[in-house]
């Protein structure tokens, strides 16, 4: 009975520790994951096939209805893409509501996620979200 027990504290002890890793993550409208990785910073997992407007879409649909930020809060690109910290073998951006210290902030003519301190509005951002196309296949299959 005693051995039975102990086997069934370990596995509850093991379960809890599982449940932050899960649930820190919060899944943007493009299934992409965002972590609060701690000072305000944000990572966004790529998946396979992500592009910037995959990353921007994420952390535009995270500000807006997570943080519930105002359209207008400019979001800055902390770190360009590189290894992820919040799960090993995969890719990440990490962005903030704040640029990073001696960041150029100037933004260019093309999307990016390559330059720390390349920014968009959060408004803007969450545009990426709706240029594939899955609301029009949603509507198009429920009324022809």
């Amino acid at each position: 009975m005693f051995d039975q027990q102990k086997k069934l504290g370990v596995a509850l002890v093991a379960g809890l520790l599982l449940i932050p890793a899960v649930a820190s993550a919060w899944r943007a409208h493009n299934r992409h994951e965002v972590f609060a990785i701690g000072n305000g910073v944000y990572e966004v997992l790529s998946r396979p096939g992500s592009g910037p407007a995959d990353f921007w879409c994420a952390i535009g649909d995270y500000a807006i209805r997570q943080d519930r930020v105002a359209a207008n809060q400019r979001i800055y690109i902390w770190r360009a893409i590189g290894a992820s910290v919040t799960r090993d073998g995969y890719k990440a951006v990490q962005f903030a509501y704040r640029p990073p210290k001696g960041a150029d902030t100037s933004t260019g003519l093309s999307l990016t996620v390559k330059r720390a301190g390349d920014n968009l509005n959060a408004s803007f951002a969450r545009t990426y979200c709706f240029g594939d196309g899955f609301e029009d296949d949603f509507i198009r299959r429920r009324w022809p």
